[in-house]
């Protein structure tokens, strides 16, 4: 499951399939990645799951403050893809892709803040 205890010297996200926040409507698949650049040369999946365990998922990210992003493709793709295992190299592009928007939203965000 998602460890909370290095958040700070690595990165972790969550995708879902279908959720939304506000309504609290059932998730149908949910994956959670990992990306430790001094551990591994590319994110790893490190919880996938559907129904209960994918809301298990969702609940245990919410509750660690990692980003949850939406994305009904790339869940389908990050889900064939065995818990343990990094992301394979055809997938490098649609995750960095996702991963720079995260980054810009959290530094709009922190400027806000400030």
């Amino acid at each position: 499951m998602i460890s909370s205890g290095n958040l700070f010297r690595q990165e972790i996200r969550c995708w879902t399939q279908r959720f939304n926040m506000e309504k609290r409507k059932t998730t149908d698949k949910a994956i959670a990645i990992v990306y430790n650049e001094n551990e591994s040369a590319a994110p790893k999946v490190v919880a996938g799951g559907q129904g209960l365990i994918a809301e298990k998922i969702i609940a245990t990210a919410r509750e660690a403050g990692i980003h949850i992003q939406e994305d009904a493709n790339l869940v389908e793709l990050l889900s064939k893809v065995p818990i343990g295992e990094e992301i394979p190299v055809e997938l490098y592009q649609t995750v960095a892709e996702v991963l720079a928007f995260v980054y810009q939203i959290n530094e709009k965000f922190k400027q806000k803040m400030s």
